[in-house]
């Protein structure tokens, strides 16, 4: 079968509707694939953000809640709330910090481990079956691209923080 073409577009507003606009496709890319890897992952009993937090706890072990909050680039009632409902659920504990009274540092209990473990499988196989909508030679380009448009939201999330500073 012959690759995917488009046809060049003629040069249309960026918020034409006859235009591809980026903040729906974002949001219905994110929206369908975390709907599908809630459905594969809710006889275990996690939600996608709860595989979230353990992924990026596995990876930066003994994070803050403030640490974990930026990492997963997540609001901090967010990961609070989803980290109260964890603790009780015994997959991840707070130990106390060496150095601050006030800070915890979060990690996997055995069960969450166990739980991610068989929650990653199901993960990296979905992951697969998307990607394979791409050819092969595009797919890591095409992460590439997806973190450089990620990292241009962010900047332009901040430049949004300042400029509201400003206007007070």
């Amino acid at each position: 079968m012959p690759p995917k073409t488009t046809a060049p577009q003629r040069r249309l507003p960026i918020d034409s509707p006859e235009r591809r606009r980026l903040p729906p496709l974002l949001r219905q890319a994110w929206y369908s694939l975390n709907q599908a890897f809630r459905r594969r992952i809710t006889h275990l009993g996690l939600t996608p953000d709860q595989f979230t937090v353990m992924r990026t706890l596995l990876e930066n072990d003994g994070v803050s809640q403030r640490e974990l909050t930026q990492l997963m680039s997540s609001d901090p009632n967010t990961v609070a709330s989803l980290l109260e409902r964890m603790v009780r659920a015994g997959l991840v504990k707070r130990d106390a910090h060496e150095k601050d009274r006030r800070t915890h540092r979060l990690r996997l209990k055995p069960l969450g481990r166990r739980k991610y473990e068989a929650a990653r499988d199901l993960a990296v196989a979905m992951q697969e079956e998307v990607l394979i909508a791409l050819p092969e030679d595009r797919r890591e380009l095409f992460l590439e691209d997806l973190d450089a448009v990620g990292q241009a939201c962010r900047e332009a999330a901040q430049r949004g923080l300042k400029k509201r500073r400003r206007v007070r």
